[in-house]
């Protein structure tokens, strides 16, 4: 990955502007240094294309149209909280920071490092991004935690900040203590939105997550989420995803998406739920690792998203949900999948296609195509709900067995078994699309999420993927044109290999197995690099950033 120079450039600054006599930087030395600044800054910002997060709201009612300002709202707290578990004091990051491109670089990033760069500081001073970002003390190790969670398992609970008492001693802060204003306002706008809910199943649900924000009990709203059927309005809000720990991959950072349901699409797609428990018994492993019935309530539908906050809006951005996370209710209800079509639709259109048409061989990028994208990432949540959710080892989940590699492992097992259903379904009759399409798009994406870096789980996935993939010889790159050919016969057979690899080793729940797996997998090699780079160079960005809120979707705040 590039390197820039701000850092540096800002602190030669700084250390300038401190010294005697006050005239010690020439007015045409500052004027260079900030001209310098702000143009790296440019040069970050160009990782990300601006899209316009939009939808029709004729679709819905008048009340329904009221709530929408009240979730928003809700999703600022989230904003809070996020800025506050991934970074710290987000007014005192800004103040210290005089470049406009800069500034809005470090909003993007909830931080002063560039998460489509290995997290690496792009402020003078950062410093190295703790791994457990500041949901821990910044000084804190995995042996220290594990240690002390022996005698406090609050402290690997997901819903606790990890703090330092008077004499040092680790303690566990529940975050609807620690973040008591934040999730107080969210829940009175729960609340609110709540009164304003004709639909009884989204009603509960507002009303028990509002509950949940200031409980930490999270279930009950879990499940009355997974009940809801009817509703043209969703939110996803709370601590939800373990990305942003690095450390143990324990504690849920928190999140907002405010949706639109598609009725119409969700009706065609909700037939693939219902092919869920088949597919488990398909799957290419002993009956060991696939002895858990996936739940029978799942769901699948499409949305367009009208707002992200906290989590899901740093750095790389989300095109489709799968929860809840909780391995009970998934058992027990199974899990919904959400595709956000317009978020979907932005980045085929501005950074897939892009991406073919430099590093995919010209006969094979006619099979690149918006529908193999969408049913590719829409299998990728489905297949969250195949394979297992504990080990069958005694070590507890998968997640708690695999801490730090769980994500990264989870979405790759989601990945490659999505093309598996995909290519089943369609051997049954089930799915109507040429299959060619679906193996030469889901191979042009493996470079689109390489870029999102090594601080991403999808990235890490995809890097996995793309080196065992050539180690199989799925693909080959002619040197002439610098361009990729894949060879499909191969690709599917290293996908089923990889599928069995993954299952294994998440049944098995061995870490030291698991990290030698990604040790092995997950490098970059000099050529890899060299393409990325060239993709850059070409001014292809890495990611979207939405132009968002009430402003954009025509509405007015509810507070004074």
């Amino acid at each position: 990955m590039k390197t820039f120079t701000i850092g540096a450039t800002l602190m030669l600054a700084l250390a300038i502007a401190a010294c005697d006599p006050p005239d010690a930087m020439p007015d045409e030395t500052a004027d260079v240094m900030n001209a310098e600044a702000s143009a790296e800054a440019e040069e970050l910002l160009a990782k990300y294309t601006s899209v316009t997060l939009n939808a029709d709201l004729s679709v819905l009612t008048e009340r329904e149209r009221q709530m929408i300002p009240l979730l928003i709202e809700a999703g600022q707290a989230m904003e809070e909280i996020f800025w506050m578990q991934a970074y710290g004091d987000k007014d005192a990051l800004m103040a210290s920071i005089d470049d406009p491109g800069l500034r809005r670089f470090a909003e993007i990033n909830y931080g002063p490092w560039d998460r489509l760069d290995d997290n690496a500081p792009f402020i003078g001073g950062a410093g190295e991004k703790p791994k457990g970002a500041n949901l821990y003390p910044a000084d804190i190790t995995e042996e220290e935690l594990e240690a002390a969670a022996e005698a406090n398992p609050e402290l690997k609970s997901l819903y606790t900040m990890v703090r330092r008492d008077d004499d040092g001693n680790l303690v566990a802060i529940p975050y609807h203590e620690y973040f008591e204003e934040q999730m107080q306002a969210a829940a009175a706008r729960l609340r609110q939105a709540a009164t304003l809910a004709d639909e009884g199943g989204l009603r509960r649900y507002l009303e028990l997550r509002a509950d949940a924000l200031l409980s930490g009990n999270y279930q009950p709203s879990d499940l009355a989420w997974m009940d809801m059927k009817d509703n043209t309005i969703d939110v996803v809000i709370g601590p939800i995803e373990t990305y942003e720990d690095q450390l143990l991959g324990a504690k849920a950072a928190a999140e907002t998406y405010v949706l639109i349901k598609d009725q119409a699409w969700s009706q065609r797609l909700a037939r693939y739920a219902e092919l869920l428990p088949a597919l488990q018994d398909g799957l290419p492993v002993p009956e060991d690792y696939k002895q858990e019935t996936p739940g029978a309530n799942s769901d699948l539908g499409a949305y367009d998203a009208i707002y992200y906050a906290g989590d899901c809006n740093a750095g790389s951005k989300t095109i489709a949900i799968n929860l809840p996370n909780d391995e009970e209710v998934q058992l027990q209800k199974g899990t919904r999948r959400l595709q956000l079509k317009n978020a979907m639709r932005a980045k085929f259109d501005k950074i897939l296609l892009p991406i073919a048409g430099v590093l995919i061989a010209e006969d094979q990028r006619q099979h690149i195509t918006f529908d193999a994208f969408f049913g590719n990432t829409m299998f990728h949540e489905v297949a969250h709900g195949l394979g297992i959710k504990n080990t069958i080892t005694g070590r507890g989940t998968v997640r708690e067995a695999l801490r730090n590699h769980a994500s990264s492992l989870e979405e790759g097992k989601a990945d490659v078994l999505g093309l598996y259903m995909v290519t089943s379904l369609s051997e049954q009759g089930e799915w109507d699309g040429d299959m060619m399409n679906h193996y030469v798009t889901f191979f042009t994406s493996i470079f689109r999420s390489i870029r999102f870096g090594l601080s991403s789980a999808h990235g890490r996935a995809n890097l996995i993927r793309f080196n065992y993939f050539k180690e199989k010889g799925a693909f080959t790159r002619d040197e002439a044109t610098g361009t990729y050919r894949i060879d499909f016969d191969t690709m599917q057979q290293a996908a089923n290999d990889l599928s069995e690899t993954i299952l294994r080793l998440q049944g098995d729940g061995d870490y030291d197995a698991v990290d030698a797996f990604v040790g092995q997998y997950m490098v970059f090699g000099d050529q890899l690099q060299v393409d990325l780079d060239r993709l850059g160079e070409q001014g292809i960005p890495r990611d979207i950033v939405f132009e968002q809120g009430l402003s954009v979707l025509g509405l007015e705040s509810t507070s004074p």
